[in-house]
């Protein structure tokens, strides 16, 4: 996927999760965050971000805060911070036949049982069925030494979403959680169990019921972001 219309600038503040202040050619800009998560390691002041700019004058804030950079040993790695780009990436991937051979429905934002997962798929098959199933789409932007780690804040949403896979799998759907890692040059994935325990229990038991964890890095550059490949699962 791509951005248009981007705009280099230096983060200040983040007020409050909605909007940060940076300084854009050489004046102070309020923009708004696409990325409602704590973030605290990726926003420091000082850091270099990157920003769309709406085409709608009606908007409030002109620019959308898209990307960062953020400083590790080796460099500077982009990380896109944008949590609608997640899906739009999983689509993109799974519609260029990455995801399953034969793949011929994708359709987001699905109602099963108490959940609305985030894509129904089918597929062409020799079962007289065809294939079907759920997958739920998680972006992961928190990266320490090189392992990534989902969730960066407590997230019961996502325990119960584990919780629905499983009984959708138990009901004979094909079943799947994608973390979608938006970064690229990692070494693996895990559970955040510092963070959200619960998550990590949750993962650890969809997991042995079945449920395929899948983890996926991106290349990210400025203006672009695309899935790339898996990344080793530690649980």
């Amino acid at each position: 996927m791509r951005y248009e219309n981007i705009h280099k600038a230096t983060f200040l503040a983040r007020p409050n999760r909605f909007i940060a202040q940076v300084l854009l050619d050489g004046r102070e800009e309020t923009v708004h965050v696409k990325n409602t998560g704590r973030c605290k390691e990726l926003l420091v002041l000082g850091c270099t971000v990157y920003l769309e700019r709406s085409d709608n004058p009606a908007r409030k804030t002109a620019f959308d805060l898209v990307t960062v950079e953020k400083a590790v040993p080796e460099g500077v790695r982009l990380i896109n911070m944008d949590s609608q780009a997640p899906n739009k990436l999983f689509a993109e991937w799974a519609g260029a036949g990455c995801f399953v051979p034969g793949l011929s429905l994708l359709r987001p934002e699905t109602s099963w049982g108490h959940s609305r997962f985030d894509f129904y798929w089918e597929a062409e098959s020799t079962a007289p069925e065809g294939r079907r199933g759920f997958v739920e789409v998680k972006g992961c932007t928190l990266e320490e030494g090189g392992w990534t780690y989902f969730p960066d804040a407590p997230t019961e949403r996502g325990v119960k979403h584990l919780e629905e896979l499983v009984r959708a799998g138990a009901q004979g759907f094909e079943v799947a959680v994608c973390f979608v890692i938006q970064m690229g040059g990692v070494r693996g994935f895990s559970p955040n169990d510092r963070t959200h325990s619960e998550f990590g229990k949750a993962l650890r038991r969809a997991a042995l019921e079945g449920v395929k964890i899948l983890a996926y890095e991106c290349e990210v550059q400025v203006g672009e972001v695309r899935m790339t490949r898996p990344v080793p699962v530690q649980l």
